[in-house]
This record gives structure tokens, C-alpha cells and sequence, in this order.
């Protein structure tokens, strides 16, 4: 099991090693643990941390909309789950208004077995989750943007048929273009 400064200690270093071609960064605060339809309440609480950093789009990759890779690490600060992993992210919209969907895998470093007050397991199932999100965000300036945030993540029962709670997080991030 990790532990959230070993995530934190990471990121840097994957932000050194990023090509020339890198977009963003971002930045931003989130309640852990939000009820939704997606979750069952696994008891975890508290404020997220995210960091996070957005390479260009990939031209490549034109035949499903040039989608940005992205890495990110979420710290809680009162100790639950934290996670880090990348994935992809589309940014739709050429207005001051847009909407950005993305998809990612995660490693967590929740508890690998919990069970609740009603007997019920609440572990996320897998030290690999999927880590789906969306972003609604306008540009504050030409490189400043600030996107209002979900982000989701659980192992859609592929890695444990029994238990998938998921957990939920919404809140705010800023963005940073570096070019």
C-alpha cells in the first residue's frame, strides 16, 4: 500500500519527464465522499487535494477527437483514499464556455477490506479503479481557466462481482496553460 506524499512525490516527476507539446496544469479542492446514484456510502470523508497535468492532444488520435493524456493525484486530507494514475481527456467547446469528459485508470490506497455499521462491505474492491469525470469550465484569461468538477472512481464490479461502492468527489479546479 502507498501512501498520499509517495503520490505527491511522483507527480513532479512526471511533469519534469513530459515532452515539449505539454498543455496544462491544474489544481483544485473536493468533497470526498459525495452521495450519489453512482456510490453506496462507504464512510469516507473529508477534503481532496487534486493535482494534476494535461499533455497536448494527440493528433494521432484525431479518429476519436484528438484527446489529451493526463496524469493526476488526489491526496484526502483526513486520510481516506487518496489515488494517482492518468488517463484521457477531451475538451469540447471553442467558446468561453466547454465541457471536458475524461477517462482514467487509478491506483488507490484505501483499505483493501472494510466492512460498515450494517454489515456491508465499503472497500473499493481493487487497488485499480477506473476513474471517470466531467468538467464544465470557462477561461478566466487567455491561460487561466476554472472548471467546476466530478470525478468518480470504482472498478464497475470487473476486478470483485460481490462489492463496488465506488466514491464520488465533487468540486473546483483552476488550469494553467503553460503555452
Amino acid at each position: 500500500m502507498f501512501r498520499p506524499l509517495s503520490i505527491l512525490a511522483a507527480l513532479p516527476l512526471a511533469m519534469v519527464a513530459a515532452p515539449a507539446g505539454a498543455q496544462e496544469v491544474f489544481a483544485g479542492a473536493y468533497v470526498h465522499g459525495v452521495d450519489t446514484p453512482f456510490t453506496i456510502d462507504t464512510g469516507e470523508r473529508g477534503v481532496d487535494i487534486e493535482l494534476g497535468y494535461r499533455f497536448g492532444r494527440i493528433e494521432a488520435l484525431k479518429f476519436i477527437g484528438k484527446p489529451a493524456p493526463y496524469l493526476i493525484a488526489s491526496v484526502n486530507t483526513r486520510g481516506d483514499a487518496s489515488f494517482a494514475g492518468g488517463g484521457l481527456a477531451w475538451k469540447i467547446g471553442k467558446g468561453p464556455l466547454y465541457v471536458r469528459p475524461g477517462l482514467g485508470l487509478v491506483v488507490q490506497d484505501g483499505p483493501r477490506f472494510r466492512v460498515g455499521a450494517n454489515g456491508r462491505r465499503t472497500d473499493l474492491g481493487s487497488a485499480v479503479l477506473f476513474e471517470p469525470e466531467i468538467a464544465i469550465g470557462t477561461k478566466l484569461s487567455s491561460r487561466l481557466s476554472v472548471e467546476a468538477s466530478w470525478t468518480h472512481i470504482s472498478h464497475a464490479r470487473l476486478f470483485n462481482r460481490q462489492q463496488n461502492p465506488g466514491i464520488d468527489m465533487m468540486g473546483v479546479r483552476f488550469a494553467f496553460a503553460l503555452r
